[in-house]
């Protein structure tokens, strides 16, 4: 697999294209370290307008944790952490989902991640969604905690 072709995939138009390019890359990120020279171009990719490239970068930095030896996360992790709540409460449910990752990786960055999930202020979703974030944000804490 060209790791630098399919980095470019996950910014195609066709979501189905990006996302079959964003599983190829977390398999690969899972046995490897190929991924993380674009550790700095996944931290720009969270500040996308497009809600997509945000779950995929957010993804993509969690999976790179276990690789992370230049701190890149620490250096954005607060940037990560806005994600509780973003604006989308699909990106948000993701970006919780992948705290305790990145939290079983970073030990550091431990109290700032539960910290975050303490202080989500989770009233900005609908009343539809507020109990699935809360939900998620209990589940990310307790397997932290126990870390």
């Amino acid at each position: 697999m060209n790791i630098a072709e399919t980095f470019e995939l996950l910014f195609d138009k066709n979501n189905n294209v990006a996302y079959k390019a964003l599983q190829e890359l977390q398999k690969e990120s899972e046995k490897t370290d190929c991924v993380y020279p674009y550790m700095d171009r996944l931290s720009d990719m969270i500040d996308s307008d497009n809600s997509y490239i945000r779950t995929r970068g957010l993804i993509l930095l969690a999976y790179n944790a276990k690789w992370d030896k230049d701190y890149k996360i620490d250096e954005v992790i607060d940037k990560y952490l806005k994600h509780i709540t973003d604006v989308k409460p699909i990106t948000a449910r993701q970006c919780i989902k992948l705290l305790s990752m990145i939290a079983k990786y970073k030990p550091e960055l431990k109290n700032d991640i539960l910290s975050a999930l303490h202080k989500a202020d989770i009233s900005v979703y609908n009343d539809n969604m507020q109990p699935l974030v809360y939900d998620d944000i209990q589940k990310a804490l307790k397997v932290i905690q126990k870390l």
